[in-house]
């Protein structure tokens, strides 16, 4: 069980974090209170084997008397004999039964009347527990028992009458000395269950616990990390691996921490980069209009360069923003879309590169079409780039091939080239920022941004095994249907 802890003060607001009541206290209470019903457990068969056995003895007495007796001369004794054996027994009279008759043995007056019977040699369990507490406990009394046992040799049976009250007293000292006794084994039992839990369990919880608290206070403290023990069972495993979390958790927070601080560092680079880019890329398009021909000849390659660098500037930009807006959906045309594309990218025209999209007829997807288009061009520009690294390029070899079709509910893109395909390190941190960069110099911030998209429409997007080159593919979800919005719509319209 876990210690409570107690409402929020302003002690713990400082820092200070107390329980109310203690899994020690808890284990304490615990422990006693088993003891005791162990006790009662125990009791209700004891106090029923008590009577009987009280009961018993008086027999055994009785029995003792008669043999007395039966050795006396004509069986008479005098009557002074006759009241010390009927006190020894405890008895108002006895009498045992042989054959057909009953032969009154003693008695201190006439037999008064019977009020109960016990036969104590046929009694079942339950109905010796039933008359002990009865005869405890309950309120009906008894005035006179007449108790039926074995007789001497030569006799039936044997019986005898007594008074209820002593039996009674007899059972509530016993009761007195077992409550006694119980107490005490719960306080012996529960002292030494108290000290070996509080030394095997409760001390480690509370370290283990002082640990996390101290931790979770200042995680970038390396002395707040707990030093295992050599225990070798389950607490000694929960040591070990809440000191290997701590130390990786310290190891992520300070890795988070060192690129924010870059994070940061290189988003003012490359705001103020991308404002010393755009005037080269404008002297670059005056350039395009010299008559040089070699002039002519390297302008392409330089506004392709100052592209690239511009894009690589805008996308951590992008990516360094707190959170991208919640997508403004609405029926987009999937074929104009990467139509739009293909112009963005300059596929337009371009000899090299084969440019092979395949979409259902009037396609339409539910989503957000500047984010849609971002996440497009993100992904067909992954491919030109990878196929341009061949150059020359031949259309017949080169291709880029995009895939829309409506399966139910979704609509499926899918974005394939015949390209070389992801090496493994970016199969490996595949949608990872500044780790799944798939060609040297990259910052592999293209598919974070194409996946944080696409998850914000409620989709998915992932590599596809087994496939010539790269292929990503792409589930956008159409929105739930609010059919009383649907209706108001209609009725409007």
């Amino acid at each position: 069980m876990l210690e409570e802890r107690s409402e929020a003060t302003p002690s713990e607001e400082a820092g200070t974090r107390r329980v109310r009541f203690g899994l020690s206290g808890k284990l304490l209470l615990l422990t006693a209170l088993f003891v005791m019903i162990a006790e009662v457990l125990i009791f209700v068969p004891s106090i029923a084997n008590f009577r009987l056995a009280w009961l018993s003895d008086r027999l055994a007495a009785a029995h003792t008397a008669a043999l007395v007796l039966d050795a006396a001369p004509d069986g008479m004794v005098s009557d002074e004999l006759a009241r010390q054996l009927l006190g020894s027994i405890g008895a108002k009279a006895f009498a045992m039964k042989m054959g057909d008759s009953r032969r009154l043995l003693a008695a201190s007056e006439m037999p008064p009347e019977i009020d109960h019977e016990i036969d104590v040699r046929d009694v079942s369990t339950y109905r010796a527990v039933v008359d002990a507490f009865e005869t405890m406990l309950g309120p009906v009394r008894y005035d006179m028992l007449r108790v039926v046992g074995p007789a001497p040799r030569g006799g039936e049976f044997l019986e005898i009458i007594i008074d209820e009250e002593p039996l009674r007293k007899a059972m509530l000292r016993y009761s007195g000395n077992i409550l006694l006794v119980s107490l005490a084994i719960s306080v012996i039992s529960g002292i030494f269950v108290y000290l070996s839990l509080v030394w095997l369990f409760v001390r480690p919880m509370r370290r283990l616990t002082a640990r996390m608290v101290g931790f979770g206070r200042n995680p970038e403290d390396a002395s707040q990390i707990l030093q295992p023990s050599s225990r070798a069972d389950e607490i000694g495993v929960a040591e070990r691996e809440l000191a290997e979390m701590q130390r990786e958790l310290m190891a992520a927070l300070n890795q988070k921490s060192r690129l924010a601080s870059l994070g940061l560092a290189v988003s003012k680079i490359n705001h103020d980069l991308r404002n010393l880019l755009a005037p080269a890329q404008l002297l670059s398009d005056r350039l395009a209009n010299l008559g040089d021909p070699a002039v002519r000849s390297l302008t392409p390659k330089l506004m392709a360069t100052l592209d690239r660098a511009i894009a690589y500037c805008e996308q951590t930009l992008a990516y360094g923003r707190a959170q991208e807006p919640p997508p403004e959906r609405r029926n987009v045309d999937v074929a104009q879309l990467l139509e739009e594309v293909r112009e963005s990218l300059g596929l337009v025209g371009n000899a090299g590169i084969g440019w092979v999209p395949s979409v259902e007829r009037g396609l339409t997807v539910d989503a957000d079409p500047d984010q849609l288009l971002r996440v497009l061009i993100n992904l067909v520009r992954n491919s030109v780039q990878a196929l341009s690294a061949r150059a020359p390029n031949d259309p017949e070899r080169d291709q880029i091939r995009v895939i829309a079709r409506r399966e139910g509910s979704v609509v499926v893109l899918q974005v394939n080239d015949t390209g070389p395909g992801l090496p493994e390190r970016a199969r490996t941190h595949l949608f990872e920022a500044f780790q799944g960069a798939a060609r040297r110099g990259g910052t592999g911030l293209g598919l974070v941004i194409a996946a944080e998209l696409v998850r914000a429409h409620g989709g998915e997007i992932r590599l596809l095994e087994g496939t010539l080159g790269a292929a990503f593919r792409i589930v956008i979800p159409d929105r739930p249907v609010v059919l009383d919005q649907r209706r108001a719509e209609r009725a409007s319209a």
